[in-house]
């Protein structure tokens, strides 16, 4: 394929990627085989991601603040807990074998598709939120191993922090988002840092990706979108089985 249309189709991913990870959570089950699918190593793909991933933040974060939700102590909290486990995580990627790493993002990613679709609800009418306390001290403790895991692999993050958020700490959705969006943003700094380090970041696919992931993030943060979602799932089900079969196949 010419490399313009290339470019043009992975900024279209990033987009699409961007509005997944600000409502909810997945949009790196997209790009990471995409970026994998343009040639580049597996650890070069997942360090790449995160220049996308950084950039959404800070968009989504101040689409939300344009609609008065701000980010929060709590958030906070929880971002530097994730960020000490991240640095582990990401250490762990720069270190694993290209074949290694595919096999397991073709394992996380059925299993994380799998998971937004039958995903348990949380009825959060009239529970006050927990976000003190006891409750305070658990979430730092949980989003520790789920910046580990962020750290590594990142897809799907988002699904785990929202459950979190909701099951812990009964946050309505909106909320959980907003916060969401924080602590990936803090905990990416360090997770940048240490790719770069290594470096492992292709900086041209990395800012391609990175438009269409902030133009996505900031809209999503702005407007949420309550139709479409069996669509949206449909979409991520088929196009995430079929790139972890490639994948699979190709490691």
């Amino acid at each position: 394929m010419n490399e313009t249309l290339l470019l043009l189709l992975l900024a279209v991913i990033g987009f699409v990627a961007g509005v997944i990870n600000t409502i909810a959570g997945g949009g790196s089950l997209l790009t990471l085989p995409m970026l994998i699918f343009m040639g580049l190593p597996p650890a070069v793909a997942n360090g790449t991601n995160r220049i996308g991933i950084f950039i959404q933040c800070i968009t989504s974060v101040a689409g939300f603040k344009s609609k008065g939700i701000k980010p929060t102590v709590f958030g906070v909290y929880l971002g530097i807990s994730a960020l000490i486990g991240s640095i582990i995580g990401a250490q762990i990627a720069v270190d694993i074998k290209g074949d290694s790493f595919n096999k397991i993002l073709a394992i996380v990613m059925v299993i994380v598709v799998f998971f937004m679709v039958f995903k348990p609800k949380v009825n959060l009418k009239n529970l006050a939120e927990r976000t003190e306390g006891k409750y305070l001290w658990l979430s730092i403790i949980v989003f520790f191993f789920i910046g580990i895991y962020g750290g590594f692999i990142q897809a799907g993050v988002g699904i785990f922090i929202l459950l979190a958020l909701t099951s812990i700490n009964y946050l309505s959705l909106v909320k959980s988002n907003a916060v969401k969006v924080l602590v990936v943003f803090i905990y990416t700094v360090g997770v940048l840092a240490i790719f770069i380090y290594n470096q492992q970041i292709d900086y041209l696919y990395g800012i391609i990706l990175a438009f269409g992931n902030a133009t996505g993030g900031w809209i999503a943060s702005r407007w949420s979108v309550k139709k479409g979602d069996g669509l949206v799932k449909v979409f991520l089900v088929i196009m995430v089985i079929a790139m972890a079969i490639k994948l699979w196949i190709d490691s």
